[in-house]
């Protein structure tokens, strides 16, 4: 099992290079930034400082570059992923009906006797976790279904691209990826075949790049522009752990002095643990144990948010 390191934010307060610098590996740093998009080659700000080479993988110019040469599989892959985001519109109305129940029971504790209306509410809350395990297998499927099907990497516009990141990241013992646009990131990842390689290595991931590690990817507002919102399954990561929701910029996404927000969402994915990365945050896995560095804070069930130490 390789180790992480986990971080929040680098913008304002870049934390990476240094615990890069810090580490016992020796040899070039792979860097991913496709979530940048047409920016992704403006590293600057994010390697200064680091001690060794540094290689931008490219992922978001590479893909772009395949989609160019091969429009039979542009095609197919729009039409993959107009499906993918008719699913999230389909699960995103179940959700937010199950969900609004388990808050609006919530919210009304005094109507009813306590024996009756915790239980329900503990059924409530199985039935939103039920529908997110459904969401989650039905969009792994479909995904594993697409790839089978069409060979992104065995295609000739794309092959060369995949054994050229293949060697790259044989040689280097670190890779680091940086955040910004989720779905981009984590497409770009998996269009290019790069989950096996990157599961060896030593990983350091900052915000979005923290998030498209995990076994789900976990995408959430409390009050977005249209009004309140439910945090939502975007779809399966790459699962370098399964343990963990990481939760990038939850000071200005989550509403945390809200006990009953924070409780149902603690509650809701209760397997993993849901801890905040805001600038200046860290937390590592070393040796298959978590271990907290810096501001890192957890949601708990209770409704409070605890800090760790």
């Amino acid at each position: 099992m390789s180790d992480l390191l986990l971080f929040g934010p680098q913008r304002f307060q870049s934390t990476i290079g240094d615990a890069l610098n810090a580490m016992e590996v020796e040899g070039p740093c792979a860097v991913i930034t496709a979530g940048w998009q047409e920016r992704e080659m403006e590293m600057d700000e994010l390697v200064a400082g680091i001690d060794r080479e540094v290689i931008n993988l490219r992922l978001h110019h590479r893909a772009e570059e395949f989609f160019e040469a091969d429009t039979i599989f542009r095609d197919a892959h729009r039409g993959h992923q107009q499906r993918m985001r008719q699913l999230q519109e389909i699960y995103r109305i179940r959700l937010s009906h199950t969900l609004a129940c388990v808050h609006q029971l919530t919210g009304n504790l005094d109507n009813w006797p306590e024996d009756v209306v915790l239980a329900e509410i503990e059924d409530a809350l199985a039935m939103v976790r039920e529908l997110d395990r459904h969401h989650l297998g039905h969009m792994r499927n479909l995904q594993e279904a697409f790839l089978e099907e069409w060979q992104p990497y065995a295609r000739p516009a794309l092959k060369e691209h995949h054994l050229e990141l293949t060697d790259t990241l044989y040689r280097c013992p670190a890779v680091l990826i940086a955040g910004g646009h989720v779905a981009v990131l984590l497409n770009r990842l998996r269009l290019l075949g790069l989950e096996g390689p990157i599961r060896e290595k030593t990983v350091l991931a900052s915000s979005a790049g923290a998030m498209v590690l995990g076994e789900q990817v976990v995408l959430f507002h409390d009050s977005p522009p249209q009004g309140p919102g439910y945090a939502e399954v975007f779809e399966a990561g790459l699962g370098l752990f399964d343990d963990l929701v990481p939760l990038p910029h939850a000071r200005n996404r989550l509403l945390l002095d809200n006990p009953t927000r924070v409780s149902i969402f603690a509650r809701r994915f209760e397997a993993a643990s849901c801890l905040t990365l805001d600038d200046g945050a860290r937390v590592d896995r070393v040796d298959g144990r978590w271990h907290p560095r810096q501001n890192i804070h957890r949601l708990k069930s209770d409704g409070t948010v605890e800090e760790l130490a």
